[in-house]
């Protein structure tokens, strides 16, 4: 349980996230707006960024970060709904290690996003893309986990959840190729 006990330590420092005050300059909707049209999910990026009041003060650095860390807000919680799954789920060990394998792989994903953040604040666009690419990828090794074992239903919450940050770090992704860097 050790580990469970980090994890949990680390989801509450993410639960609190927002960036730093340097990426911020006078903003207003209309960059979000152009922003937002450069990505695959336009409707998904214009939401999440309205949605955050430090969107409207942001240049498209800063957006980018905004929408990392909505991303690691969900990943987030997708840990902290995978951990509740643990402790509430059957005693049955083969789904036992599934959901901790998925929690872990969630766990990494946010670990790609901080570090999307870091290469960011280095104006690295390369390596934050990267970064984020892998933080969308983790959720699909959890989808993996279940398709193992046969008969192990991959649940309907998890799958809406997966690609929920799936197309959050398309939407990063594409803020990011903005940058140009």
């Amino acid at each position: 349980m050790g580990s469970l006990a980090a994890i949990f330590i680390l989801l509450l420092s993410i639960a609190h996230f927002s960036p730093p005050s340097h990426f911020f300059v006078s903003g207003d909707s209309t960059l979000i707006r152009k922003t937002c049209k450069n990505t695959t999910y336009y409707n998904l990026c214009m939401s999440s960024l309205k949605s955050n009041s430090s969107s409207f003060k942001a240049d498209t650095k800063g957006l980018a970060v905004i929408m990392i860390g909505i991303a690691m807000t969900h990943a987030n919680q997708t840990t902290r709904y995978l951990s509740s799954q643990l402790v509430s789920n059957t005693n049955d060990a083969v789904i036992q290690k599934v959901v901790k394998d998925c929690a872990d792989k969630y766990s990494l994903a946010i670990e790609s996003l901080q570090e999307s953040l870091q290469q960011l604040d280095l104006m690295s666009s390369d390596y934050a893309s990267v970064q984020v690419t892998a933080a969308k990828d983790y959720p699909n090794v959890c989808h993996n986990e279940y398709r193992r074992f046969p008969g192990l239903a991959y649940p309907a919450e998890l799958a809406h959840r997966e690609v929920q940050l799936e197309h959050m770090c398309d939407v990063a992704l594409g803020i990011i190729d903005v940058l140009g860097w």
